[in-house]
């Protein structure tokens, strides 16, 4: 059955008026159900069964079926229309162009045609259309013949210098593509991938150069390949400068507003490597700018993006002794019904990771036993590295508990379901930290011990803090609590406060 749900919940609270308003002036009978099942939807409160039941007072499943498929048809028409009327006025302008200057061509009115072709070339220009001024020159140089003051040489310079731009924004969006395609057979389905030599091989295949000068969507493209690297390797410090200085160039094309979906994310992926970078204030201050980018447009895309926007601004507040807020954002959103299920299950992580800092136990079992779904489901929806922190959280906050039995038993299930690939991905520490929390587990009595705290520090290859990863330290943090004795959240914001002071 198609997902009208999905579909719904991708609506702001202006598009679900502007839509019942079209309902209303395409219905012509006024028993028709489709804005009762629409509002039913949006409320997203009942099952489909009991819609069914609520509009037919019975299950009367073939007329609700039929139903479900025009209101379908009614919100693919809606968007499509929506989206013409918003986004591809200019396209379409410039095509009525190329079309009425054909025709006075046709009738040996160079003149006025080429007039029209001028107008329609600038205006592609602008806004860095390459396929459609292909057809502008394509039509200027094929009827040159008719118009000698017309510079041929310089019109297929012109034709050729544009085929070369929109050569280099489609083989990016190859890079792209692929590059996605290696990330998601990393974190989804387990591959070990030198994904550093797939992305310098991949760009140099197609022969990509990031000093060209690209267009909105391939700056965009661009930025979203760099990210993705940061995203496989961990090394978010070696691509801020160019993500900032690359958004410098971006936020000032003429394209930005007709391409606020690609502005938003870009901005979205600077505040995600500023924190992970440790720069709370200045990931926040890139949060406020998507923020009001979320609100543009009659709020179009507020509910896309409105799940990511919620967990990145509580991650900061949590690293910035704002745990409270931080806890309050994600306690909003947690229910949301949302097509984005790896946000939702970032957001439940996070609470459970928030509450085991307060030491708030009862409330982090709560939200854990919403994780009911097998590790393969988990893995198919949010990948791998998220679901070994999922497993590395329950054996922490059984063990504070106090209920060892299950801690034992999800010990020696992690061992056996994910040593051997955490070897194989270079992730030996992870191996060390469940051998330390093992080891407390138990001998708690030890662990305050200068034995033990020399073992920890033999065990591991350090990295130093500046570049460490703050999910990483935050495990550390637990078990660096235990050997001094000391809350967990103060021991995590130190740890957090001596890595940003590392030069």
């Amino acid at each position: 059955m198609t997902d009208l749900n999905a579909i719904v919940s991708t609506f702001s609270s202006e598009d679900e008026q502007r839509f019942i308003n079209y309902l209303e002036k395409k219905n012509k009978r006024n028993d028709t159900k489709n804005i009762d099942l629409f509002k039913l939807l949006k409320a997203d409160e009942l099952t489909s069964k009991e819609i069914c039941q609520k509009l037919y007072g019975n299950t009367k499943k073939d007329a609700y079926h039929a139903l479900r498929k025009r209101l379908y048809q009614s919100l693919i028409d809606f968007i499509a229309n929506s989206n013409l009327e918003e986004e591809n006025s200019v396209d379409m302008q410039i095509i009525k162009y190329i079309l009425a200057s054909r025709t006075f061509l046709i009738h040996k009115k160079p003149k006025i045609a080429y007039q029209i072709l001028d107008k329609a070339e600038a205006l592609a220009q602008e806004h860095f259309l390459f396929p459609i001024l292909n057809e502008i020159y394509h039509t200027k140089i094929q009827y040159a013949y008719m118009n000698p003051s017309v510079d041929i040489n310089a019109l297929i310079s012109d034709f050729r210098s544009n085929q070369k731009q929109h050569f280099l924004e489609e083989e990016l969006n190859l890079v792209y593509a692929k590059i996605r395609q290696t990330l998601s057979d990393m974190t989804y389905k387990g591959k070990v991938i030198d994904f550093n030599t797939v992305l310098n091989d991949t760009l140099k295949a197609h022969n990509i150069d990031s000093s060209e000068s690209l267009s909105f969507k391939s700056l965009y493209q661009l930025i979203s390949i760099v990210s993705l690297s940061a995203l496989a390797t961990n090394d978010y410090l070696k691509i801020e400068p160019f993500l900032i200085s690359t958004y410098e160039k971006i936020k000032h094309h003429k394209t930005r507003d007709k391409q606020l979906v690609h502005h938003i994310k870009v901005v979205y992926m600077i505040a995600n490597t500023l924190f992970r970078n440790k720069k709370f204030t200045e990931s926040l201050a890139y949060l406020n700018i998507m923020e009001t980018l979320m609100l543009q447009q009659r709020k179009k895309y507020y509910a896309t993006f409105k799940l990511k926007y919620a967990l990145l601004t509580a991650l900061n507040y949590n690293y910035i002794n704002k745990q409270e807020e931080a806890i309050s954002v994600l306690e909003s959103v947690k229910q949301s019904k949302h097509a984005d299920i790896e946000s939702l299950l970032d957001i439940h992580l996070g609470l459970v990771m928030f509450y085991i800092q307060k030491s708030d136990y009862k409330n982090a079992k709560t939200i854990f036993s919403k994780f009911y779904h097998t590790d393969k489901y988990y893995i198919e929806k949010a990948g791998k590295e998220w679901v070994i922190k999922k497993n590395l959280a329950e054996i922490i906050l059984y063990i504070e508990l106090g209920e060892f039995n299950l801690a034992e038993s999800r010990l020696l299930s992690f061992k056996r379901s994910y040593f051997s690939y955490l070897k194989q991905i270079n992730q030996a520490r992870v191996i060390t930290f469940i051998k330390l929390v093992e080891s407390y587990f138990k001998h708690p009595d030890q662990v305050t011990s200068e034995k033990f705290k020399t073992t920890v520090e033999n065990a591991f290859d350090w990295v130093d803090e500046k570049h460490e990863d703050i999910f990483v330290m935050s495990f550390y943090a637990w078990l660096k609590s235990k050997m001094e004795n000391k809350p967990l959240y103060q021991t995590t914001l130190a740890l957090v406060r001596k890595a940003q002071n590392v030069n």
